[in-house]
């Protein structure tokens, strides 16, 4: 147990340090992990300032060891400098990290009250309310409050308080300034590693599991100018906190939007946010304005790339593969002169599509088609990878493709690739595919070929975060980082959920709802645009 100062604005501001050797028990990894338990000897008026001085402590410590933050750390009331004083007691007890075993939590939502009556009480939300900057330019440093924000009100304060610390105001420059750099990225963005020094992290699915993703980026690093990232898509619904997931992901890539990479998944889209529980979550953390708050996440929705291309030679994409649209024979549409309506396809006459085609489809629609002439943003997001050979329609899905190791062969030939690392199956999908790996261990590769491999990922451990039934996947989570000069062998990094929860009530009716995306009620997709119908966010 050590204590540290420094001075911020002439206050001396002590950091209580204390390391912890035991393992906590959630935690897979054997290192040394360390508890940082922060207690400001400050007003209120510059806890916030306190605060920017982590980053200083950040950068001392190694990639390989964990660090947990107590979130936020409680304010005391405004001492003289400690040094001044004669010696005093004991400072008191800290708030504990909520990272901590389950031996050491007293977390107010889960604790008995013999505990709660023991920890000192948090910070008001007037304390820890965000405020965009005064320049319009983030910091790490806001970003690092931000999270520390989010993670203290998912423990603290009921849904409808989010708007409390992440205010309406807040949000909407933040979901602004994100979908005015998604829209302008194209369909397949390049992730152009360039300096041999750095490595790409590749993500799959998280479905609003706020604290195992604030997990995965202290664990992985943070994005950095060395570090790039790359998530493919779904991160929202199912999980109580997709809403708070999504805003945290948008912050590092306003703040570093060419080291930072978000790909749309197929809950990116109206109808599985209304059927999974976005929408509702977002009503019932804000209220009267939720409605503006979930249009404007549905524009950004619509921004997000549907696929990357890293360093020439890893594809990424939510679901996969796409079919051609260059079709031989097509029907015109009544009415409408060269306009080109597919009808009827002809399984026998589908083959892959092409990366020139990729990028000339139009993403900008609130669900992708099942049908039509605009398949591929559909393809990309549902489609599936099988073991039999060739490409046919995803029966299962209703929407999308499988796609067998010939195709993957053919794409990566085709292109001089050599991986494709898609997401979009999680245990529940996969438990019920029995020509495939099961996804224990947050990642399966499904085909290696002459050419390369086919891997899928998924991120988000212990998943769903409901579940009907008393026996659980407990899967573990995975992330992939790709080291140069190749960037062709992934390493793989397993990571158990963070445990105990706080508590949570599911958005949608987790015991109704089918457990994967399959029977799809089709008809009801809005293939529309954010845009149609409602004012521009732009002028909101």
């Amino acid at each position: 147990m050590a204590y540290f100062s420094f001075l911020v604005g002439g206050n001396n501001t002590n950091v209580l340090l204390e390391w912890k050797k035991e393992k906590p028990s959630h935690i897979l990894p054997p290192h040394v992990h360390l508890s940082l338990l922060i207690d400001f000897i400050a007003g209120p008026a510059i806890a916030s300032t306190c605060r920017l001085h982590l980053s200083w402590i950040f950068r001392r410590i190694t990639l390989q060891t964990l660090l947990y933050i107590s979130s936020p750390p409680y304010l005391l009331p405004r001492t003289p400098n400690p040094s001044s004083l004669p010696p005093s007691p004991p400072p008191p007890k800290p708030h504990p990290p909520a990272s901590m075993s389950t031996k050491q939590i007293s977390n107010p939502d889960l604790s008995s009250s013999a505990t709660e009556a023991s920890t000192p009480s948090p910070p008001s939300t007037r304390e820890i309310t965000l405020a965009w900057p005064s320049d319009g330019i983030l910091t790490v440093e806001w970003i690092r409050a931000l999270t520390a924000a989010l993670d203290w009100a998912s423990r603290h304060l009921p849904p409808s308080g989010l708007p409390s610390v992440l205010p309406f105001a807040v949000f909407h420059r933040l979901v602004l300034a994100a979908s005015n750099i998604l829209h302008k990225e194209r369909n397949c963005v390049t992730v152009d590693v360039g300096d041999e020094s750095c490595s790409v992290v590749v993500v799959g699915d998280v479905h609003g599991q706020l604290h195992d993703v604030i997990f995965l980026l202290e664990d992985a690093g943070f994005p950095s100018e060395d570090r790039f990232f790359v998530f493919n898509g779904d991160y929202v619904d199912r999980g109580a906190w997709g809403l708070e997931t999504f805003v945290l992901l948008l912050a590092w890539k306003i703040f570093l939007p060419h080291r930072v990479f978000l790909l749309r998944g197929n809950h990116e889209s109206k109808y599985c946010t209304s059927v999974y529980g976005f929408e509702k979550e977002v009503m019932v953390k804000y209220g009267d304005q939720g409605q503006q708050v979930y249009r404007k996440c549905l524009r950004c929705f619509e921004g997000l790339p549907l696929a990357s291309i890293i360093a020439g030679c890893v594809y990424t994409a939510h679901g996969g593969l796409f079919r051609s649209m260059n079709l031989a024979s097509s029907k015109r549409s009544k009415g409408k002169k060269g306009r080109k309506v597919v009808t009827n396809v002809d399984t026998n006459s589908l083959k892959l599509g092409s990366l020139e085609e990729l990028q000339n489809a139009r993403r900008t629609v609130l669900d992708p088609p099942w049908e039509g002439s605009n398949l591929i943003p559909g393809d990309v997001l549902w489609s599936d990878p099988s073991v039999k050979p060739g490409i046919s329609p995803n029966e299962e899905r209703g929407i999308g493709l499988l796609w067998g190791p010939d195709c993957t062969e053919e794409f990566l030939k085709k292109y001089n690739l050599k991986l494709i690392i898609r997401s979009h199956e999680g245990p529940d999908a996969r438990d019920k595919r029995h020509d495939l790996s099961g996804m224990n261990d947050g990642y399966t590769i499904d085909h290696t070929v002459e050419s390369g491999k086919l891997i899928t990922l998924f991120s988000a451990p212990d998943y769903p975060q409901f579940q009907a039934t008393e026996e659980r996947f407990n899967n573990r989570g995975a992330y992939i980082v790709l080291h140069p000069p190749d960037f062709t062998s992934p390493e793989f990094h397993t990571f158990e959920a963070i445990k105990p929860r706080p508590q949570a009530n599911a958005y949608y009716d987790f015991e109704e709802v089918i457990d994967s995306d399959e029977e799809l009620d089709l008809q009801s997709m809005d293939h529309g645009s954010a845009l149609e119908g409602i004012t521009a966010i732009q002028t909101e």
